[in-house]
């Protein structure tokens, strides 16, 4: 059997789609083929009923989308919705699941997948608390040394909601500093330049790693090692997908506080962070380190064999 797992190729909706078809076929015989879509302006600017046939509408850069359709169809983020859309209409057989709030009519998909905080509700949709992953909890299980072990340190960047400048990159790397211990650091594509440059000379020593995906080569990014060697980690709050990837490791997870920005929404931020906390899988950082137990977060399992049941059932 054939999935498509169809985004526009941002990488943290790639991840989301890709971590879910391969939580199916750990489950089910499935071949994955990543499909990155690029839409002609101005048309992906504009509102799903003015784009007209959307397979009119792709990019000479875009991956391919034509017959035969694949058995299994994973699409997320805004611009793969039309597509899916379509692709039901033309190809009932294939089984069509979208990831995140499609704000289009949930009967044009066989199951919705969206967060649990965007309250979304129907007969085919399936909440998940966060976003799906790439994480593999089985083989995150390696025995911790926990006095040797570092705290891995996931650090975001601004948003709608929250700020994150230099300033706020020095006093979180003065607050990173007192807690006495190795760390290993890695920023996000969204962490201003600044913000990463200083962060990384202020941690000087105190960070045994630093990655900044903008200045050091993609195969040295230690981020998946990091998730499993870790005593503890640490996670900004503007990041939903990281929060959700550390949750699933099993660790300790601690949320670092951002600066909120005047008059922004973080309902959906602080509803996700609430949930990671009644599972007993997060904490606010307040102080030290301390170890803590939970069942590891398996969302993308739980919703994976959702779609078992419901494609192959």
């Amino acid at each position: 059997m054939i999935c498509w797992a169809v985004t526009d190729g941002r990488a943290g909706i790639e991840t989301q789609a890709l971590g879910l078809a391969e939580a199916v076929a750990r489950r089910a015989s499935l071949d994955i083929v990543a499909k990155a879509i690029k839409v002609r302006a101005p048309q992906k600017s504009l509102p799903r009923a003015l784009w007209g046939d959307p397979f009119a509408l792709l990019d000479a850069g875009s991956a391919p989308l034509a017959p035969p359709w694949p058995d299994l169809w994973i699409g997320c983020g805004r611009l793969s919705v039309p597509y899916s859309i379509a692709v039901k209409q033309r190809a009932p057989e294939t089984f069509v699941v979208q990831i995140q709030n499609p704000r289009a009519p949930l009967a044009a998909f066989d199951l919705v997948i969206p967060p649990s905080h965007d309250r979304l509700t129907g007969d085919n949709v399936f909440p998940i608390l966060g976003s799906p992953n790439r994480i593999d909890a089985e083989k995150l299980r390696t025995p911790i040394a926990p006095g040797l072990a570092p705290v891995a340190v996931l650090i975001g960047g601004p948003n709608k909601a929250f700020a994150f400048d230099a300033a706020d990159a020095a006093a979180l790397a003065e607050r990173l500093t007192t807690l006495a211990m190795p760390l290993d650091v890695t920023v996000s594509r969204r962490t201003p330049h600044d913000a990463a440059a200083i962060l990384r000379a202020k941690l000087g020593a105190s960070a045994a790693r630093f990655f900044d995906p903008s200045q050091d080569p993609a195969e040295r990014n230690p981020y998946p090692a990091m998730l499993g060697t870790a005593r503890a980690i640490i996670v900004t709050e503007d990041s939903v997908n990281m929060a959700a990837e550390a949750a699933a490791t099993g660790r300790p997870v601690y949320v670092l506080a951002l600066r909120r920005k005047p008059f922004s929404s973080v309902r959906k931020f602080d509803a996700f962070h609430a949930g990671l906390k009644a599972r007993g899988a997060a904490r606010e950082l307040h102080g030290e380190i301390e170890a803590f137990d939970y069942a590891p977060l398996d969302e993308t399992g739980r919703a994976a064999d959702e779609i078992i049941r419901r494609w192959l059932g």
